[in-house]
C-alpha cells in the first residue's frame, strides 16, 4: 500500500469539507501530514457554495438564499529530525461562517449579514517509540475575526466588527501502526482555545443604516471559548490496493456562544449551540496504477433538534464526495469534489413567529499539490 493511495483519500476529507452543521467548524482536523516520509510540504484549497432557504411559518415570507460561498487554504510541511523524530508545521482556516440575507425580500432579517474567519498556525513533534506505536504533540495559534450587521425587522439592528490576537491551545495524540497492512488508528486531543475579541459594536433603532452604525460604535472587547474536539482516525488495507478509512470527531459545542457585550437580545448570543456535535466519516481508497488512486467516502453529523439561531439555520449533514490523486515522480495532485445535503431547521423570529429552513446543500471542491524531497 503505498503513500499516495493514503493522501488521496485524506485530501478529499479534509480539503472539500463544509461548513459543519452543528458548529462553526469549515475544516475537519487530521493527522496525516505526521505519517508522510521524508521532507514533505503541500498546498491545498477548496472552494464551496452552500444553498440555504428559508420561510416564515404561516406567511408567505422567504429569505431567499442566505448561503454565502467561501474558500480556504492549508500549507503543511513535514521533514525528519532524526531516526525518531519528526516535526510538521501546518497553517490552515478551521472555523468560519458566512450568511447574507438577501436585502429587499421582506423577511424579518432581509440585509443582515455576518462572517466568522480564522488562522491558525500548529507545530507538531512526532517521536516514533517503536515500529508500531508512536506519540506526538504541540502547540496551536489560533486567531479569528468576527463582523455582523443584523436587520432583526422592525425589532433592531446591530453592527459588529471584531478580531482577535494569537491565542495558544494545544493538541497530544498516539498512533498504532502495522505497515504491512497499512493500518493505523491514532487518537487525537484538541485543547479549547480561549479568545479575547476587540474591535466596536452598538446596537441600534429599527432601520438604522451599516455606515451610520460602525460611524458611532464604541471600542468592545468580549471572550470567545472555542471548543476542545477529540478525533479518532482509521484505516486498514482490506484487499490488495484497496484502503478502508473512517474517522469520528467529538465537538465540544454543548454551550458555546458568542455573546458580545450589547447584542440586543434576551440572551444575548450572536451564536450558540446547545449539544455536543459527533462528526463521522468512512471511505475506501484504490490504487488504480502506479501513478494513479481513487477514493469514495460518505460522512455524517448528528442533528441537534429544537431551535437553530438565525446567523446559523442549519442541523445535521450528510454528504457523498470522490477524489482522486496522480503522481510524477515527487510531485502529487489531488482532488475532489463533495455534495451535501444539509438537515432541516427551525428558528424563532421573535413575537412567536418560526421560520423553518429546509431542503438545502453544498458542493464543495479541492486541490491539492505535494511535493516530496
Amino acid at each position: 500500500m503505498t503513500r499516495y493511495t493514503l493522501t488521496a483519500a485524506a485530501a478529499l476529507l479534509a480539503s472539500t469539507s463544509i461548513a459543519s452543521a452543528g458548529g462553526i467548524d469549515r475544516a475537519a482536523p487530521s493527522t496525516s501530514i505526521l505519517f508522510e516520509e521524508g521532507t514533505y510540504v503541500e498546498l491545498g484549497y477548496s472552494y464551496a457554495d452552500p444553498e440555504i432557504t428559508g420561510s416564515v411559518n404561516g406567511a408567505p415570507l422567504a429569505s431567499g438564499d442566505i448561503g454565502a460561498s467561501f474558500s480556504s487554504v492549508a500549507v503543511r510541511y513535514r521533514q525528519d529530525l532524526t531516526d525518531e523524530l519528526s516535526i510538521a508545521l501546518i497553517f490552515d482556516q478551521p472555523y468560519g461562517a458566512s450568511v447574507d440575507y438577501p436585502a429587499g425580500t421582506g423577511y424579518p432579517f432581509a440585509g443582515s449579514t455576518a462572517e466568522i474567519t480564522s488562522q491558525q498556525l500548529s507545530a507538531i513533534l512526532r517521536y516514533q517509540v517503536n515500529e508500531n506505536v508512536s506519540v506526538y504533540g504541540g502547540l496551536r495559534a489560533l486567531r479569528a475575526t468576527g463582523d455582523a450587521y443584523v436587520s432583526a425587522g422592525p425589532a433592531f439592528t446591530y453592527y459588529l466588527d471584531s478580531e482577535s490576537d494569537f491565542a495558544l491551545g494545544y493538541m497530544v495524540g498516539a498512533a498504532y501502526e502495522m505497515p504491512e497492512i497499512a493500518l493505523r488508528v491514532a487518537l487525537t486531543y484538541y485543547s479549547g482555545i480561549d479568545l479575547t475579541l476587540e474591535g466596536n459594536e452598538t446596537p441600534g433603532a429599527a432601520g438604522t443604516p451599516e455606515a451610520t452604525l460602525a460611524a458611532a460604535a464604541p471600542a468592545t472587547s468580549f471572550e470567545v471559548n472555542m471548543p476542545q474536539q477529540l478525533h479518532l482516525e482509521a484505516q486498514s488495507g482490506i484487499a490488495e490496493d484497496t484502503l478502508l478509512f473512517g474517522s469520528i470527531r467529538w465537538t465540544d459545542y454543548g454551550g458555546f456562544a458568542i455573546t458580545p457585550n450589547t447584542y440586543p437580545t434576551p440572551s444575548g448570543n450572536l451564536v450558540d449551540y446547545d449539544d455536543d456535535v459527533f462528526t463521522f466519516g468512512l471511505g475506501v481508497g484504490r490504487r488504480i496504477s502506479d501513478e494513479l488512486s481513487v477514493s469514495g467516502t460518505v460522512g455524517y453529523e448528528t442533528e441537534r433538534g429544537g431551535f437553530s439561531g438565525n446567523l446559523g439555520p442549519t442541523d445535521g449533514v450528510f454528504s457523498l464526495g470522490l477524489g482522486g490523486e496522480y503522481t510524477m515522480g515527487q510531485i502529487s495532485l489531488a482532488g475532489g469534489i463533495q455534495y451535501s445535503w444539509i438537515g432541516n431547521a427551525d428558528t424563532q423570529l421573535g413575537g412567536g413567529a418560526t421560520s423553518t429552513f429546509s431542503d438545502n446543500s453544498a458542493i464543495g471542491v479541492g486541490f491539492r499539490v505535494g511535493y516530496s524531497f
